[in-house]
């Protein structure tokens, strides 16, 4: 008989259950005043990845103390625990684009608006509506020769976004709103007391007057003040926009290294891969409402903690050769709690169907076509959400 493998886990809750000391909870390389925000700052994802390297549960200083873990069982604890783990006080509420609407809303709140806004964003309500309009959208921008998969795709969502909220046409006010998201740190998370005000007046003028089988649409027929409606609408275009942006660039340039993969029968699979591979919401955190035992660490009250997709995603107790881009991975069943790209639970992203539609037209336009490399940086780089290093520079042909 094979011998058990004992992991840290088990080791430390063998250890409170027997009244021991827990053993410390390791910590990568970091400054002894300012902790590791500057690590965090320069290279958050070799700071993750180093952590990882010491255990499945690290500890980081950041501006504040966290706890970050990313194995199957920590994912389920933290992310299916509402009334233990809240919202309120965690990292998404660092950025003012996404400080608001359901996002920002904690037990018991949360499960009401939740439940009146899923319908308008099911895929089952969102494939009929945009599939086709997306599509054309996507076609008739498609480029020829050289180009930019990070700027052609960011245009190219910025427009896909005015279809599903506003309809035909471009929104010089939605590009106002986002471009700060289009920046380097620390221009997303800065205060735009006037961008803010400016696209809430655009949406409350809209939402008056929605056009038909737009998503202002539903939103004008959300119960309670029109307010909440600007609100939601305001904190879903910013969510939507730079994470699609950045997962159709990081998949064309993985078709562009295997032609095979350029077949409209495998976008559904090369999305999927894309999402695993480069997870737009690298990092998600909560707090804790109070004490609790996570996977055999102690979580103090008030404590922040992270999960990373990133490290789940890439895991080999996860996933079989994780650092490669193999969509084929897909025809098996998805790991519990170890497929994170859109979050997990009662809270995961409430705009996951209408982010994959828009990013399976961008990749389903190029199908057929000859996609190949030319330059670039695509080594991930954790910002607000996961960007490449550089440019992802590709040649399109017909």
């Amino acid at each position: 008989m094979s011998r058990p493998v004992i992991t840290t886990d088990a080791r430390a809750s063998g250890r409170a259950a027997a009244g021991l000391p827990r053993p410390p909870v390791p910590k990568p390389a970091g400054a002894r005043l300012s902790g590791h925000l500057p690590r965090w700052g320069r290279d958050a994802i070799a700071l993750l990845e180093e952590g990882a390297r010491l255990g499945p549960v690290f500890r980081v200083r950041l501006w504040r103390p966290a706890l970050v873990g990313y194995q199957p069982g920590w994912n389920r604890t933290i992310l299916s625990d509402l009334d233990g783990f809240r919202s309120r006080g965690s990292m998404s509420q660092l950025s003012p684009f996404l400080r608001g609407g359901v996002i920002a809303l904690d037990a018991p709140a949360h499960r009401p608006r939740r439940a009146q806004l899923n319908p308008t964003f099911h895929r089952q309500a969102i494939a009929p509506l945009f599939t086709g309009r997306f599509q054309d959208i996507v076609d008739r921008s498609r480029p020829q020769g050289t180009f930019d998969a990070v700027t052609w795709a960011s245009a190219v969502v910025r427009r896909l976004l005015t279809e599903a909220f506003f309809g035909p046409g471009r929104s010089p006010a939605l590009e106002e709103f986002l471009a700060p998201l289009d920046r380097s740190l620390p221009a997303p998370l800065l205060p735009r007391p006037l961008r803010i005000r400016r696209m809430r007046r655009v949406l409350r003028a809209a939402l008056a007057d929605p056009p038909p089988g737009t998503l202002l649409a539903a939103f004008a027929a959300l119960p309670g003040p029109s307010d909440d409606a600007v609100e939601e609408a305001r904190v879903a275009l910013a969510a939507g926009y730079d994470t699609t942006a950045h997962t159709v660039a990081f998949a064309l340039w993985e078709i562009a290294a295997r032609p095979d993969l350029n077949d409209p029968d495998r976008t559904g699979a090369v999305v999927r891969e894309a999402l695993r591979l480069y997870p737009a919401g690298w990092i998600g955190s909560r707090v804790a409402v109070r004490d609790v035992d996570v996977e055999g660490v102690r979580v103090p009250a008030g404590h922040l903690v992270l999960y990373s997709p990133y490290l789940t995603h890439r895991d080999p107790q996860v996933w079989d050769q994780p650092d490669r881009f193999r969509p084929e991975r897909f025809d098996r069943p998805l790991p519990a709690w170890g497929y994170l790209p859109f979050g997990a639970g009662e809270r995961i992203c409430l705009g996951a169907a209408l982010a994959t539609a828009m990013v399976q037209a961008a990749v389903r336009a190029f199908a057929g076509g000859r996609l190949r490399r030319v330059g670039g940086d695509p080594r991930p780089t954790g910002v607000l959400t996961l960007t490449p290093r550089g440019p992802l520079i590709l040649d399109h042909r017909p």
